[in-house]
């Protein structure tokens, strides 16, 4: 691909890359692994010769993607080369260029694309989503997922949170014994009865031999769907589980990307999935995705690592103009994880509903103030 004419106002001249560490108001414990006091997130700023700025935001988790320290050497080492002197209008040719360059972090090559468009919905003065097709819903349900080892910590949190208009929750299940898991979800249904729409998670906890067993125990809660219950690798256990069990069964593991989606329809190996910018390395992949889901009649969930609100600007903005992404999205890190965000106000949350923003881009304004006061800056470039 030749480079861009100098008179396009658009090209990238300055890439500035930030790995921080912040701090949670909580332990959070899953199938797939425990994270507790910080997260680490790479923050990306580009910046056009016209001084329009576009931000990005990588937040991988060692166990899923990969780690913090490998998505900022991605963005500084291997990919900055790469990005300046290109126009912010090339997404697609650059970002087939950055999957030639380098295998893998879909999380760092997700936070260049989030950049591009916020840089492209600035110059238009449009939001992301109208650059994706159009919004197709202004609001999108927010499930908390129920993951902290003290359950009484998240029952009372249940408690505040309906009291607000939340009903999506999603219980991590698999890391305790089965009987406490049993004995949460009974705990849930005799709080808030179908107040709630209860969803169960197992983040690949069960092993194929006796998880219909215990999955049929948890069927008698009336989940709406149970997600990634054995190994990412298991299609054969997971198709057999959607074949058996009158409960959706929901692939997140199991479905990075569009190719995966592929399989997974294949083998009717799921019900539904679970969409991540930072498992599948974009927008446009994750539509993509979706393309492949959709035409097979899967819905898809708004699923998330540890991002913060950029990233999740730019998942509402993806869902926002996405019909098949209809399960709700877990967009809640900054406004009950995090202590803080970089953000000068986090994306609006209402009755329960995740408020697309509206203005350019992807809506959001970053505070250069918060990122050194909110977060301990690890490396910068």
């Amino acid at each position: 691909m030749s480079r861009i004419p100098l008179t396009d106002p658009l090209v990238i001249e300055h890439l500035r890359v930030v790995l921080i560490e912040s701090p949670i108001r909580m332990a959070r414990r899953q199938g797939v692994g425990d994270v507790k006091g910080t997260v680490k997130r790479v923050l990306l700023r580009l910046t056009t010769r016209e001084g329009i700025v576009g931000w990005g935001e990588a937040a991988p988790w060692e166990v899923f993607t990969g780690t913090a320290e490998g998505a900022f050497s991605a963005l500084d080492t291997y990919l900055r080369p790469l990005i300046l002197g290109r126009s912010a209008r090339s997404v697609r040719a650059l970002a087939a260029d950055l999957d030639r360059a380098l295998t893998g972090h879909t999380d760092a090559k997700a936070a260049v694309e989030m950049a591009l468009f916020d840089i492209l919905g600035r110059a238009a003065g449009l939001p992301v989503a109208e650059l994706l097709g159009g919004r197709v819903r202004d609001r999108i349900p927010l499930s908390f997922s129920v993951a902290d080892p003290d359950f009484d910590a998240d029952l009372a949190r249940m408690h505040a949170m309906t009291a607000e208009g939340h009903r999506l929750f999603k219980v991590k299940t698999g890391v305790k014994s089965h009987t406490e898991d049993l004995a949460h979800l009974e705990a849930m249904r005799a709080a808030f009865g179908e107040r709630i729409d209860l969803r169960v998670d197992y983040n690949q906890a069960l092993a194929p031999f006796g998880a219909l067993r215990t999955l049929r125990d948890v069927e008698v809660f009336r989940p709406t769907f149970i997600e990634q219950p054995v190994a990412r690798r298991h299609l054969d256990a997971m198709a057999d589980l959607t074949a058996a069990l009158d409960t959706p069964i929901l692939a997140d593991e199991s479905c990075f990307n569009a190719a995966d989606a592929l399989e997974v329809v294949r083998r009717r190996a799921a019900d539904a999935v679970s969409v991540k910018l930072m498992k599948c390395g974009g927008m446009l992949k994750a539509q993509a995705l979706m393309a492949i889901a959709e035409t097979a009649g899967l819905p898809g969930y708004g699923g998330t690592l540890w991002e913060g609100g950029i990233a999740l600007a730019a998942g509402t903005q993806l869902i926002a103009a996405t019909p098949g992404i209809s399960l709700g999205c877990e967009f809640y890190m900054p406004h009950h994880v995090l202590t803080e965000d970089v953000l000068e106000a986090r994306v609006p949350v209402e009755a329960g509903d995740v408020v697309v923003p509206q203005a350019p881009g992807l809506g959001i304004t970053v505070s250069e103030a918060a990122i050194r006061e909110n977060a301990r800056v690890l490396a910068e470039a």
